[in-house]
């Protein structure tokens, strides 16, 4: 009898999830008007060639979230065994339900629920150590391009300009130190007597050694490498005249900034809407056209993972009694 009503809650609670979540994202789309600022600026532009290049920036997306179902599976091999198929199913749901949490905490819900119960809560420490990869690799770029955006737009005095540099190098190296040692993490709460008795949980950072944190954060750069991409191809077809150069350096900032401010899947439009204009104001005058591609990225790389993540909500365990795979 208990099953039964486990199984009543179950389902009711995943029709909550995604009735909310579809109903934030209607809520967002009919109220977006630089969605169609970007029908505007493609109106002239042949169907074919539309077609063509969003068609490659969709597959783009489905690349981007394929790599991080391959990273999570690496991430869990000392956990446990997930199936490439069952890995992209957690991550996708996991995207339903970032769409509408805080700092995307949603997601680790998503992912983790499609674990075994007793391994749940180490699954949400691997995920962290994934996480951190991609922070890396964002703090890096990041740095890096705007320590050029700085020298090349602010005109700061040359002094500032070098310990500029030193202060980004030095930045850059801490967090690949921190990254490749990240089981020092673990020695640091072994240390703290109120958190040694979840020592079970967070053991696992122990286990990661370089040459496996290397194999993530190489997962890590070719997502990088991917949704810079997606950014790229977009501005480069609407605003042309943008140095490629710049593109890049832009794009790196954009990652950049929105990775140091806490915000909501959903409401993240406006956050990107409001970096990107600003910066990229140094390279072009036309704002529309930069905030009509960021918002068209945003539709292809969080709202349609979010619809398509919508059916495997309806797959997650939260009672450990899914049959599994």
């Amino acid at each position: 009898m208990r099953s039964n009503y486990k199984r009543i809650f179950s389902y009711v609670l995943k029709v909550a999830i995604v009735a909310f979540a579809f109903w934030f994202i209607y809520n967002k789309l009919s109220s977006n008007t630089n969605l169609k600022d970007f029908r505007n600026l493609i109106a002239d532009v042949p169907r074919a060639e539309i077609i063509s290049v969003i068609s490659f920036v969709i597959l783009l997306m489905l690349v981007n979230w394929g790599l991080e179902a391959l990273k999570w599976r690496r991430l869990l091999r000392q956990i446990e065994k997930l199936s490439l198929w069952r890995a992209i199913e957690s991550v996708f749901c996991g995207l339903t339900l970032a769409i509408f949490t805080p700092n995307r905490i949603g997601e680790y819900g998503g992912r983790v629920f499609f674990l075994s119960p007793k391994r749940r809560i180490i699954g949400v420490v691997a995920m962290a150590v994934g996480n951190i990869g991609q922070m890396v690799l964002t703090n890096i770029f990041g740095a890096v391009a705007l320590s050029i955006f700085i020298n090349r737009f602010l005109g700061l005095d040359y002094r500032l300009n070098y310990a500029l540099i030193i202060l980004s190098a030095m930045f850059c190296v801490f967090f690949l130190v921190f990254f490749f040692n990240i089981r020092w993490l673990n020695g640091l709460l072994l240390s703290m007597r109120f958190t040694r008795k979840y020592k079970k949980f967070y053991s696992i950072l122990g286990r990661y050694q370089k040459k496996e944190l290397l194999r993530i954060l190489l997962f890590c750069l070719a997502r990088y490498v991917v949704f810079s991409t997606q950014y790229f191809i977009m501005f480069y077809w609407l605003i042309p005249d943008i140095h490629y150069l710049d593109i890049l350096m832009m794009v790196c900032i954009l990652f950049f900034v929105q990775s140091t401010l806490p915000s909501l899947d959903l409401f993240d439009i406006g956050v990107r809407s409001v970096t990107a204009s600003y910066f990229f104001s140094f390279v072009t005058k036309q704002d529309v056209a930069v905030i009509a591609c960021t918002a068209s990225i945003w539709l292809i790389n969080i709202i349609i993972p979010a619809i398509l993540g919508s059916y495997f909500v309806f797959k997650l365990n939260f009672f450990g009694n899914l049959n599994r795979r």
